[in-house]
């Protein structure tokens, strides 16, 4: 067997250890702060609808001093949407209500739905990172965060809270049934306060929910919804090239960590990656932090039946 020196092993162990150091370097100090505009398109809209243009934001995690995050948030309305949406997790600090609304800037001057997630009622509090692996383990609240004040700030500016509430609006010309559940990563959410199918004279049919479960994406599909959007996972925060995210700290799959999905044979999902972090947890890796510009377009006419398909049954007609 061939002998390997002292020196050799040392080498080794001092280069992995400088890899390390500088991958932690690179995901705490760099790429967290490396925040990106995603555009995407779907197809949710009825056929011979005009695009609508929906700004998804979610899990700021915001802090009083992070200058940068909230410069950068402010100049996300020249993007000039048409509906501004927010999933939750704005705050990780008892005076970051200040900070979130001017980070908002201009955008709270247009039309806007919310619901808040468990880093709006409660601050983030150290934990292991192995928890993250453990879907059922003991989840420890920290001081409770003024989440009171800044939904009164989002509703003084128009905003529309959906937490267990139906609304209707027109946005653009384009008639929007919408409906929303509190954060269900804290079993907080009553789907039954808005369950039903929405307006049908709606021409678009939105969802929103904090933490992407299925249980919750799975009813918004029965009643009918063309879209729901979600945050929380942030988009797994720590990505592997070629194996993908490591956990997604919901009930979704790693494929649907982040960005647009199918849910059920009608229903879109998306799951924005989110902007921030836990200042407990202050990394991301391939992961960028980001905001979503998604516009949406009309549908592509569903293909009619065949003579073939007719006498096949819905499932093996899909599946053709």
């Amino acid at each position: 067997m061939p002998v390997i020196s002292t020196s050799a092993v040392r080498r080794t162990a001092l280069g992995a250890a400088g890899a390390a150091v500088a991958g932690v370097g690179y995901a705490s100090l760099i790429e967290r702060n490396a925040f990106v505009l995603r555009e995407t398109t779907m197809p949710v809209l009825p056929t011979g609808s005009s695009s609508l243009r929906v700004l998804h934001i979610s899990d700021l995690h915001m802090t009083p001093g992070q200058k940068l995050k909230q410069q950068w948030l402010r100049e996300l309305d020249r993007l000039e949407p048409d509906l501004v949406v927010n999933t939750g997790d704005n705050l990780s600090h008892l005076k970051a209500v200040p900070a979130v609304v001017q980070a908002m800037g201009g955008l709270l001057s247009r039309p806007g739905l919310f619901v808040f997630g468990s880093n709006d009622y409660f601050a983030p509090v150290p934990k292991n990172p192995l928890k993250y692996f453990k879907k059922d383990h003991r989840r420890v609240y920290g001081a409770p965060l003024p989440w009171q004040d800044l939904r009164a700030a989002f509703n003084e500016r128009g905003w529309l809270d959906l937490t267990h509430v139906r609304r209707d609006l027109e946005v653009a010309g384009v008639r929007i049934a919408t409906a929303g559940v509190d954060d269900p990563h804290l079993q907080r959410d009553r789907y039954d306060t808005v369950a039903g199918a929405p307006n049908p004279l709606a021409e678009l049919r939105i969802g929103l929910t904090h933490s992407p479960e299925p249980r919750v994406l799975d009813r918004f599909a029965e009643d009918g919804y063309d879209l729901v959007l979600a945050g929380h996972t942030h988009g797994g925060q720590l990505v592997l090239p070629g194996y993908g995210a490591l956990v997604t700290n919901c009930g979704i799959d790693k494929s649907r960590v982040k960005g647009p999905s199918k849910w059920g044979e009608h229903t879109q999902l998306h799951v924005s990656a989110g902007v921030g972090t836990s200042p407990w947890a202050p990394y991301r890796f391939c992961c960028r932090p980001e905001a979503t510009l998604l516009t949406l377009v009309a549908a592509p006419p569903k293909r009619p039946l065949s003579e073939a398909d007719r006498g096949l049954s819905a499932s093996e007609a899909v599946a053709r």
